[in-house]
């Protein structure tokens, strides 16, 4: 009996040094440098890529934004040609050929602004959004419903979803 108990507390000892030289092992296999290195300049080349693809990306959106800016600028210095355009259609006057130059110097501005893709908006009778217009004046009258525009003071302009100038108008209470 006294060999077994021997066998037996050598045993549980000699395992447990089998399992600890086992894990040793398991815990720090070989690395190989030179796959080291490649993962780590595989790693480097992921991140130059994405980089590079966000620059690509964001020079792209910057193009397109600049391009917008440029042209909202160039028309809203066009503004002052047609305000004085319209002016001039709504003065009478007895010269017709001038009337008719008038007329048509105005008709190609808004043929040039269509082109642009510029919207001209801001009508009698259209819903007041405070978003594209600029009420600078309230009136009380029958028979015209609330937030409707009853006077248009000056047109307002758009440039895609981009409000160039808002158009100022009198709105019915």
């Amino acid at each position: 009996m006294a060999k077994k108990e021997k066998e037996l507390k050598e045993t549980p000892a000699e395992e447990t040094a089998e399992a600890q030289v086992q894990e040793e092992t398991t815990e720090a296999p070989e690395v190989n440098p030179w796959e080291e290195k490649y993962n780590a300049e595989h790693d480097a080349y992921l991140r130059l890529a994405a980089d590079y693809d966000n620059f690509r990306k964001r020079t792209v959106k910057e193009k397109e934004q600049s391009y917008g800016n440029g042209k909202a600028d160039a028309v809203e210095k066009l503004l002052p040609v047609y305000d004085n355009l319209e002016r001039a259609l709504n003065q009478p006057t007895e010269d017709a050929a001038y009337k008719k130059g008038v007329e048509m110097t105005m008709t190609q501005l808004v043929n040039i602004f269509a082109g642009l893709g510029v919207e001209i908006y801001g009508n009698v009778g259209d819903i007041f959004d405070p978003n594209i217009h600029n009420a600078v004046m309230h009136t009380e009258e029958e028979g015209v419903e609330e937030n409707t525009i009853t006077q248009v003071f000056q047109k307002g302009f758009k440039l895609g979803e981009k409000v160039v100038r808002f158009a100022m108008v009198q709105v019915a209470n």
